[in-house]
């Protein structure tokens, strides 16, 4: 979002450069013109003259948060590319005619670069679609879709079987492919596949949510929207509450701005939630939050959320998997994985009055086991035990929670050390170990990654001998801090420790459903309880 115009600039510059004669065209969004990336590309297009360069702005006026004009208003945008020193066509974006014709004077037109501002209607010929602003990132079911091509006047050109057909045995393929890549044990062991051992799923946003809702009388809080305000459950702030609404700012699509806004409050003694998916949260105001956030350590909150390849469909460019490394980088920062929408909910509440300074808390899309109960015990800042006692009818009660100060050695085999969503999996793992192969896992649950409770690490890797990490993330974000915390612990100099990580393995994340991206990643229990089972072997050899 908001660079395609930057990198179509360099390419209309390579052409001038090397006396190529082609044209460059790019296809941006209104709602994008919100980045600021968007005008810095707009000021060198006019400056350096591209008259080789065609951007065709889709101005549907709607963004996933509502009408433009509200989110962030953008007009007049004709002035502002004039200001900028382009050639403005305005015209009809489903009128073919005007379409044609505006191409061919920005072919022509000589001396600026052109932009085509083509007037359009979100969801264009389908009634129940045109200027939603919630089809923005949907598809619509099979009853949806019929009526759409029949109101589009499409269903006798496409062939719907043939195109099923070939989506079904492409799933076919690809749900063999994955079962294959999968470890095998006694039984199946995947979420809610046995007649006992259920859990109860939730998404750790909502955990977010209704800490906000709940706490949001607070005259002190202000939230942050940056367009995908209900996506990521920040909206629950003011959505039953409308006297707040005067305490949500919509920024936009503007993660930079926003965060530099949000150190503004903070300054006058606010405590400003600013939140996003992960992947923008911690990446693309990374500077922002190093230099003005971090460095004057402002009591500023990102919540980063969609972490994670369980996020799903969104693929690659949302799916946060190197925000650990950016955010436990950064000084002053204090950093937070809750494991499920309960602790999620503590998490926030915790960061949000009695931290102060910078914090980053993050948390999943999709729906994942709930593990913990109310009175769990949760301490920012120190690690919770968890042990598998034997199975029940409900998985969490499968399971003893405690604080990692309150905890006895039991002698266990192994550690599992572990945060966010990958708590419930390598408490699954514990679950294969022992009833597979009768071995003792100590679960760590890693929910605070700074300050980093180097305490409790040390002491599972001083009492089993093995340690595993398991994160949702690109291998190190959690398993470099546990490694170095345990190469550095003069504990345990000379005594031999076996370690391995669980985590996606320097690669970007695709679109799929959740649970088959836990499987194509290989971070799932299985994997994991793979893993232990092999150092375990190791360790018993040597």
């Amino acid at each position: 979002m908001g660079q395609g115009l930057s990198i179509a600039n360099g390419t209309a510059l390579a052409a001038k450069l090397d006396k190529k004669d082609y044209h460059v065209y790019a296809l941006t969004g209104d709602g994008e013109h919100q980045e600021g990336q968007i005008w810095e590309a707009v000021m060198e297009a006019g400056h350096y003259k591209l008259d080789n360069l065609i951007n065709i702005i889709d101005k549907n006026r709607l963004q996933i948060d509502g009408w433009v004009e509200e989110v962030m208003n953008i007009d007049p945008i004709v002035d502002k590319y004039k200001a900028f020193n382009w050639n403005v066509i305005e015209i009809d974006g489903h009128n073919m005619k005007e379409i044609l014709e505006a191409f061919e004077k920005a072919r022509n037109f000589k001396g600026k670069p052109s932009v085509i501002v083509a007037h359009t209607v979100k969801g264009k010929g389908v009634s129940f679609m045109e200027n939603v602003a919630g089809w923005h990132g949907k598809s619509p079911v099979c009853e949806q879709m019929d009526k759409a091509l029949e109101e589009l006047g499409l269903q006798k050109k496409l062939d719907r079987d043939r195109l099923f057909k070939k989506a079904d045995d492409y799933q076919a393929k690809v749900s063999v492919e994955l079962e294959a890549k999968m470890p095998k044990f006694k039984k199946d062991y995947f979420w809610n596949k046995q007649p006992n051992m259920k859990v109860k799923m939730d998404p750790t946003r909502l955990g977010f949510g209704r800490a906000l809702e709940e706490k949001g009388d607070d005259e002190r809080i202000i939230c942050l929207g940056a367009d995908i305000s209900g996506s990521i459950a920040i909206s629950q702030f003011y959505e039953k509450h409308p006297e707040r609404k005067r305490r949500f700012l919509s920024m936009g699509i503007a993660e930079q701005s926003g965060t530099g806004v949000a150190a503004g409050l903070a300054k006058e003694g606010k405590l400003p939630i600013f939140g996003t998916y992960g992947v923008f949260a911690a990446g693309r105001n990374l500077d922002q939050l190093r230099t003005t956030v971090c460095y004057g350590n402002f009591n500023v909150f990102i919540a980063g959320a969609h972490g994670g390849v369980s996020v799903g469909p969104d693929g690659a460019t949302h799916q946060a998997l190197e925000d650990l490394f950016q955010m436990c980088g950064l000084p002053n920062m204090h950093v937070s994985v809750p494991c499920d929408s309960i602790e999620t909910k503590k998490a926030t509440e915790f960061l949000l009055f009695n931290v102060k300074g910078p914090k980053f808390l993050r948390f999943a899309r999709e729906a994942t086991p709930i593990v913990t109960f109310d009175d769990t015990p949760f301490v920012f800042g120190e690690a919770n035990i968890i042990r598998y006692r034997g199975e029940e009818q409900e998985f969490i009660h499968a399971f003893e929670t405690m604080l990692s100060s309150q905890y006895k050695s039991e002698n266990e085999d192994l550690a599992i050390i572990a945060c966010g969503p990958e708590v419930p999996e390598a408490m699954r793992a514990a679950w294969i170990l022992k009833e597979d192969f009768g071995i003792e896992t100590r679960v760590v649950n890693l929910h605070t990654l700074k300050p980093l409770d180097k305490k409790t690490i040390i002491k599972a890797a001083l009492e089993t001998g093995t340690v595993i990490t398991a994160e949702e993330h690109q291998v190190g974000g959690l398993g470099n801090w546990v490694s170095s915390a345990i190469l550095e612990a003069k504990e345990i100099y000379k005594k031999p420790v076996l370690f391995g990580m669980i985590g996606v393995k320097d690669r970007f994340g695709e679109s799929g459903q959740p649970w088959e991206l836990i499987k194509e990643f290989e971070v799932s229990a299985e994997h994991i309880a793979q893993k232990a089972k092999e150092l375990y072997d190791l360790k018993k050899s040597s």
